[in-house]
């Protein structure tokens, strides 16, 4: 039953709503309901830097996350949710000092917004279950896709294979 909205930046979500994302561990797809939480529930689960990144669109300094130089195989999920969001077998070397693939693990896990801050147009990339910030993805990237979803560490998990 839905039993309020919530406003988390452009999007408007209704508490107790399903979606369908999909599950490395099922390998397929399921129904999940989105993550809703208030900023002192999020402030209680996330480290300071996760909730600037995480819930208030912040940015990590390049270089400096977790998972830029991570060489291990495996699933990157959502630190606010769990939500699996990229497979290490997408991620790749661009330089920028943020973790980079060329795509998500599903496109249903991820949710793309236009983003207008800092006198540019870029796209935001956001978890589709909780609306956590990720990263942007940009136009420059590798084949298959030919792009580059440049990804904040404070947003990620690591779960080895």
């Amino acid at each position: 039953m839905v039993s309020a909205l919530v406003l988390t930046g452009a999007l408007v979500w209704a508490v107790g709503e399903k979606i369908e994302i999909y599950s490395a561990t099922k390998k397929g797809m399921i129904m999940v309901e989105k993550v809703v939480k208030t900023d002192a529930e999020w402030e209680k689960q996330l480290t300071p830097e996760q909730f600037d990144v995480a819930r208030k669109s912040g940015t990590e300094r390049a270089f400096t996350g977790k998972y830029w130089d991570n060489h291990e195989k495996g699933i990157y999920k959502c630190v606010c949710c769990g939500a699996d969001l990229f497979d290490s077998e997408t991620k790749f070397e661009s330089g920028t000092g943020w973790p980079s693939f060329y795509q998500p693990i599903n496109k249903a896990n991820v949710e793309d917004i236009t983003d207008k801050s800092y006198f540019m147009v870029r796209t935001e990339v956001r978890c589709k279950r909780c609306a956590a910030h990720l990263g942007h993805v940009f136009e420059d990237g590798p084949k298959p896709t030919g792009l580059r979803y440049c990804i904040n560490s404070a947003s990620l998990n690591f779960e080895k294979k």
